[in-house]
């Protein structure tokens, strides 16, 4: 996809398959929607006064209208304008991507962009439009036999902005095009089926990451290495499975720099369950084909090193996935097994359906040795926090109230929203067990805070964040995908904290 700015004021006279032109529910016109109406006669008007609404998320396409040599001029509604905010100009910008995809069109102009909102910037605006341009040319089709007409004709996408602001236009398309990529990855290896996206097919991933951009430089171990560093945890999901293990290391080393060089990394641990059985407490029939997305955790980590590298993020940004199968073989866990992290500390199995969180406490773990600033998990971890959030908010704990609030910071600058959950000290007494040093679950009530206050016995020597996605990171029935979710946020968060930010 190529990305470019236009700054002309004679919008009107500007060649392209589809122009996107926003306009409010109260008839107020954009400065774009005002050139275009001058130029046919009205027609932007009379159309606003007869026939659309400009309620948010709708549009209306009026062809070869006279005076503008855009072949199509697609009207987005933006609702009221006093409710005019980031969200919206991010669905306005959506809906024009889409259709534009739908509709087979070869380029596209934007003006969307250049209409002032609440929390936005130019650079988030322009940033909205890449982002939305590059998920709607997303399509499956990695295992369909008939790929015909599958590629997206849409080539060329440009945003339109007033003079002298192209640089900060460029910055929002360059931060877009990298997060979209990113969000590409993601959503391709969350869809692919947990036959061929193994622990293998992962570990090979961030290989070729690494071979394609000279930042990276990936780290696979094998089942060996990994008994070696006593992973008895994360092990123990994987014993039931004849998939082997893989333990990735993915690092971003830009430059040397006064940033890179002064800044400790910043680490995100991903769960890598490439399907999740659930094991000998294994899972109902219905909907089990979803929990290939239980390793969207690690899908997570991959794309956003991927975006990371291609903006060439002055911060060293270390990515950790611990990546198994999680089936009812012989050699599985079973309910009442004791089993020892890496950390020393005894696991009480009681569950062996509740295994995200025994594979990422050795992860864990394992960032210590990196003397990290801070580190994130990334998990499709419990389906306690579906029903706490639904499939809205990701859900975010911490044991840092600067780092929180730094992650909330960025999911609000993304549109990927979070909601801050408790990790009160009182919610730890449920994983108490008589035979271990911990439980691995705490009981139906408030599952995921006993989830993530199992995880955070694990991070005491650094500052820590656990996002989990299962809400957030697919979607089911006739839309069922991947999202790239939280992708948006990590990738802000990032340059948020890098010198580029």
């Amino acid at each position: 996809m190529e990305f470019s700015t236009l700054t002309t004021a004679s919008l009107h006279q500007t060649k392209t398959a589809a122009l996107g032109i926003g306009v409010f529910e109260d008839g107020m016109l954009t400065n774009a929607a005002d050139i275009i109406n001058q130029a046919s006669d009205g027609a932007i008007k009379d159309i606003l006064k007869d026939e659309f609404k400009a309620k948010a998320g709708s549009h209306v396409v009026l062809r070869n209208l006279k005076g503008v040599n855009a072949k199509r001029v697609v009207l987005i509604g933006l609702g009221k304008q006093e409710n005019y905010k980031a969200i919206t100009h991010q669905q306005a910008e959506s809906v024009f991507a889409k259709y534009c995809v739908s509709a087979n069109v070869k380029d596209a102009v934007s003006t969307l962009a250049a209409n002032e909102c609440t929390d936005t910037t130019l650079i988030s605006r322009a940033r909205a439009f890449a982002i939305a341009t590059g998920n709607a040319t997303y399509k499956y089709t990695h295992t369909l036999s008939n790929k015909n007409g599958s590629e997206p004709t849409l080539k060329k996408a440009t945003v339109w902005v007033a003079r002298g602001q192209s640089a900060d236009a460029k910055a929002g398309l360059s931060q877009g095009k990298a997060i979209a990529s990113g969000m590409a990855l993601t959503k391709l290896l969350g869809d692919l089926p947990g036959n061929i996206c193994t622990p293998t097919y992962l570990g090979n991933t961030a290989k070729e990451l690494a071979r394609e951009f000279p930042t990276l430089k990936a780290e696979v171990l094998g089942q060996k290495q990994i008994e070696s560093l006593g992973m008895g945890s994360f092990l123990s999901v994987s014993a039931g499975s004849q998939e082997p293990p893989a333990f990735i290391v993915l690092k971003h080393k830009p430059k040397s720099s006064s940033k890179s060089d002064k800044n400790a990394p910043l680490v995100l641990v991903g769960k890598g369950l490439t399907f999740d059985s659930g094991g000998i407490s294994i899972k109902p029939a219905k909907g089990m084909d979803e929990m290939k997305y239980d390793m969207c955790g690690a899908a997570t980590v991959l794309g956003t090193l991927r975006a990371v590298a291609e903006l060439n993020l002055d911060r060293e940004v270390i990515g950790i996935i611990a990546s198994c199968e999680n089936m009812p073989g012989g050699r599985a866990n079973k309910p009442g097994d004791v089993v020892t992290s890496m950390s020393g500390q005894t696991i009480e199995i009681l569950n062996t359906d509740a295994e995200g969180r025994l594979v990422l406490c050795d992860a864990l773990t394992y960032a210590e040795r990196f003397k990290p600033e801070a580190v994130i998990d990334i998990a499709t971890l419990t389906g306690a926090c579906v029903v706490a959030l639904g499939h809205v908010n990701t859900g975010l704990f911490s044991n840092n109230e600067v780092l929180a609030e730094q992650l909330l910071k960025a999911s609000k600058q993304a549109n990927d929203a979070s909601w801050h959950m408790p990790l009160d000290d009182e919610y730890q007494k449920q994983l108490d067990s008589r035979f271990a040093d911990i439980a691995n679950i705490g009981g139906p009530a408030a599952g995921a805070v006993t989830a993530a206050c199992f995880l955070s016995r694990f991070t005491k020597a650094y500052p820590w964040a656990h996002l989990d996605i299962a809400g957030t990171a697919w979607d089911s029935g006739s839309n069922k995908g991947a999202t790239g979710r939280p992708v948006p946020m990590l990738v802000q968060y990032l340059i948020n904290q890098s010198s580029k930010g």
